[in-house]
């Protein structure tokens, strides 16, 4: 399986793989609408060799802080769950990401990936601080105390 850029051909599989992963529509129309503000900052996917889309990831824009992106949504089609496609993606998209990454999600599984709420801890967010981690190119630092703006596309 190969890690490349989402083209505007992988979109209607990506939907698709979006809607069985989430069993909802939610997370295929958050995508469209971020693709349609232009909040992309990137679009990973996995495909097989019959090129099917088995997994996909998003780096999307914040609009404040500037330079930050916040990792929404990994996505992995049921059958292909537990072959660690989601974190070959996550490592592969930390790894083009210049600033920092604000993630929501499970603190846990993110922790595997340089994600902390600890670092976290002092953000303003419309979502809940227990779920929100971040990760930095430089924890030198005192954790940052920034207010989180995310791309309208998210609804906050």
């Amino acid at each position: 399986m190969t890690i490349r850029p989402a083209t505007a051909t992988d979109y209607r599989a990506i939907s698709s793989l979006l809607e069985e992963a989430f069993r909802q529509p939610d997370e295929a129309r958050l995508v469209e609408a971020l693709r349609s503000e232009k909040a992309m900052a990137r679009e990973l996917v996995i495909a097989n060799d019959k090129e099917e889309i088995r997994a996909y990831l998003a780096l999307v824009h914040m609009k404040a802080p500037a330079g930050w992106l916040a990792l929404a949504p990994v996505a992995v089609a049921p059958g292909s769950q537990g072959l660690g496609l989601g974190g070959r993606l996550i490592h592969a998209a930390l790894g083009v990401a210049d600033g920092p990454v604000v993630v929501l999600g499970d603190p846990g599984y993110y922790a595997r990936f340089g994600f902390s709420v600890a670092r976290a801890q002092n953000l303003v967010s419309p979502f809940p601080l227990d779920h929100t981690a971040l990760r930095e190119p430089d924890t030198s630092g005192p954790p940052p105390e920034q207010h989180l703006v995310y791309a309208s596309a998210f609804g906050v």
